[in-house]
């Protein structure tokens, strides 16, 4: 027999009991804390990983939008009647109308310089006072000139910029700023800018290019570009715990546009990357997903290349959130786990104590009865044990163990009426995920028939558009050709005008419903009131026909900010309805009002109210939603549900009342300073 085993042997049961309840827990206590140190701060860094990888992805996705709208606006124009009218086939046009159409569009498209260049390469007309009299090397034009329109970023030299503009160049020029682990250069500042560039062909009749235009935003301290990036990505409230996000663009290592602070108020604009970042990302061409030192502070940080039209790397795209405060709440999080694991383990311990003594206590009596009972105490006994365990059955009673027995037919039952509690609880939440499944399974209808519709207007919107393109440019052509001659005919040619721009409003709506982000229309200020009323003669041949009677209440005093065509849309099919609900006559009551909210005016509600039978409560909670209608011949269930749409772009809302035999009132609630939405 060993010494250890010798030792182990002739300690008294007292010690092997204690021995035996806290060598494990001392044990466990550091092996726990050491795995999860080690495991859950990796996982958490992976978690920030993982999300700052989702981050540079949306970033891209809208880096991308932003280069296909320009590349759009720019064919758009190539193919339009207004520059096909200003520039015939005769000759190059008058380049004043040129010019005019150029800075007409540079404005609207955001661009910064818009030129118009022949097929050989010649300028025509210029968005600006000045600009390259050929623009050949460049593969955009390149291709556009072959035919193909296209969209690249590419990076120009201070000369080529002040070519167009000399406020590009000098708002291109960005001096470095001395920043922390960057790479070392002589250069003291950065004067190329990084432009998206676009060019499309214009092409004659018989489909050959006869000129490009040519179109760039430079995106050095574009600002307005930059901060629509860090919204898209890090809307307000979505880093919690008062991280702040941030996104730049650099061209080559220098941040030219980033929302990144050097101190209160002022842009890192200048302020180069990490030589290590550098080498990863333009060196190797992969993407950056770690922590890395930006600027002045930590953060879990995205960098991937950007590159020109002809594949090169030329800068990084970088999105990243302030790492301090997830690090602070890691560290407090794995304080507290750690602090109420040692509660618990001293807490194990007390009760491990306590436990070895109700064990070793009931021995020791047990043994000094034998003991006495060796010595002939005939009289000696064990007696009562408070522990219900092995040693408790030990030294009780007969009675002990039919009272096991009646408690182990207790717990029997309980077990029993738990499982039927159980089996009830499952076949409930069976229940629900059925009736979920339902609900899903009709969203997912209605998705796909507003995908349908959607597509349809679209296809159907593009094919109107062609023709009225058409017309609209030889109508313009035939007059200016009769010139005088015209005037017997005139009437026709404005009544054909009309026609063209009633068909055009037409498209419009069919995109809007289509597409209703990019068609959101001009705002102007309008009066609610005479809207109203404006709308009410469009459907009086209407109540006409319904023999129905308005009463006119306008009390409004504020105006509206709106595209008036797209309220009166509303109106008129919130008029149209209520004469719908009245086919055998009844009154029509039409309202304005002031909007107030805590004694303050914030905008106008409009109401609109009918005498008709009403709208049953359970007809009136599905009102509002696509393709649910009662008119089952000839509604098509979209009226309301468009309305709501467009009253809610601009932060209103429309709200329904109504009683079986009572009538119905809708209210459309709207803004005098409308919040735009999505």
């Amino acid at each position: 027999m060993s010494l250890a085993q010798r030792l182990w042997r002739a300690h008294s049961i007292r010690t092997k009991l204690l021995a035996l309840a806290l060598l494990p827990l001392f044990a466990v206590l550091p092996v726990s804390i050491a795995v999860l140190v080690y495991f859950g701060g990796s996982s958490y860094d992976r978690l920030l990983n993982v999300k700052v990888q989702s981050d540079l992805a949306v970033a891209h996705s809208y880096f991308d939008r932003v280069k296909e709208a320009l590349g759009r606006g720019v064919e758009a124009l190539a193919n339009s009647a207004q520059l096909e009218h200003r520039y015939p086939q005769q000759g190059r046009g008058e380049p004043s109308a040129l010019q005019g159409l150029l800075r007409d569009a540079t404005r609207d498209l955001g661009l910064d310089f818009l030129n118009l260049y022949d097929a050989n390469g010649a300028l025509l007309a210029s968005s600006s006072t000045r600009a390259p009299q050929a623009l050949l090397d460049w593969k955009v034009t390149r291709e556009a000139r072959a035919g193909k329109a296209s969209t690249a970023i590419d990076i120009f030299s201070a000369e080529q910029l002040a070519q167009f503009d000399a406020a590009l160049a000098a708002r291109a020029l960005t001096p470095f700023i001395a920043t922390a682990n960057a790479t070392p250069t002589e250069r003291a500042a950065e004067s190329r800018g990084m432009v998206i560039h676009a060019a499309a062909p214009v092409r004659d009749d018989a489909g050959a290019v006869r000129a490009v235009v040519v179109g760039g935003s430079l995106l050095n301290k574009n600002l307005d570009f930059i901060d629509g990036l860090n919204e898209i990505v890090y809307p307000e409230g979505a880093l919690p715990f008062g991280s702040q996000g941030t996104a730049t663009l650099f061209l080559d290592d220098v941040r030219v546009a980033t929302n990144v602070r050097l101190f209160e108020g002022a842009r890192a604009i200048g302020t180069r990357v990490s030589q290590a970042v550098r080498q990863r990302v333009l060196g190797e061409g992969r993407t950056w997903l770690d922590s890395a030192f930006v600027v002045n502070d930590w953060y879990v940080s995205a960098y991937e290349p950007v590159v020109d039209g002809d594949g090169q790397r030329v800068g990084m795209l970088y999105v990243g959130y302030l790492e301090k405060p997830f690090r602070r709440v890691k560290q407090t999080t794995l304080a507290i786990i750690i602090g109420v694991f040692l509660l618990a383990m001293g807490g194990a311990t007390l009760i491990s104590l306590h436990w070895a003594r109700g064990i070793f206590k009931p021995i020791e009596r047990m043994h000094g009865t034998m003991s006495a009972a060796e010595g002939g105490d005939e009289l000696a006994r064990v007696g009562s044990v408070p522990q219900g365990d092995e040693i408790g059955e030990l030294a009780a009673h007969l009675d002990r163990l039919l009272d096991q027995l009646q408690a182990q037919k207790l717990a029997l039952r309980q077990w029993g009426e738990e499982l039927d509690q159980r089996v009830a609880e499952r076949t409930r939440e069976l229940a629900q995920a059925l009736d979920e499944l339902r609900t899903t399974q009709r969203q997912l209808v209605t998705s796909e028939k507003l995908a349908a519709v959607g597509q349809l207007t679209a296809g159907v919107a593009h094919e109107i558009n062609n023709p009225i393109a058409v017309i609209q440019g030889n109508i313009e052509v035939l007059a200016d050709i009769l010139g005088a001659q015209a005037d017997p005919v005139r009437e026709e040619i404005r009544l054909i005008r009309g026609q063209v721009h009633r068909i055009r409003l037409i498209v419009t709506k069919l995109l809007q419903f289509a597409r209703p982000a990019e068609f959101a229309g001009y705002l102007q200020q309008v009066d609610a009131s005479q809207l109203v009323q404006d709308s009410l003669v469009l459907v009086g041949h209407q109540m006409k026909k319904a023999n129905v009677a308005v009463v006119e209440n306008f009390h409004a005093t504020q105006s509206l900010t709106i595209n008036p065509s797209e309220l009166q849309q509303v109106l008129i099919n919130l008029m149209v309805n209520a004469l719908q609900a009245m086919p055998g006559g009844g009154t029509l009551t039409l309202s304005t009002h002031d909007w107030l909210e805590d004694g303050t005016s914030v905008g106008v509600r409009i109401d609109v109210a009918d005498s008709g039978a009403g709208v049953a409560p359970e007809v009136l909670a599905h009102i509002f939603n696509p393709f649910f209608t009662t008119k089952k011949a000839e509604g098509t269930g979209l009226g309301l549900w468009v309305s709501l749409g467009l009253v809610e772009r601009y932060g209103g809302r429309i709200s329904a009342e109504s009683a079986p035999g009572a009538g119905a009132n809708f209210t459309v609630w709207l803004r005098s300073d409308p919040e735009m939405q999505e």
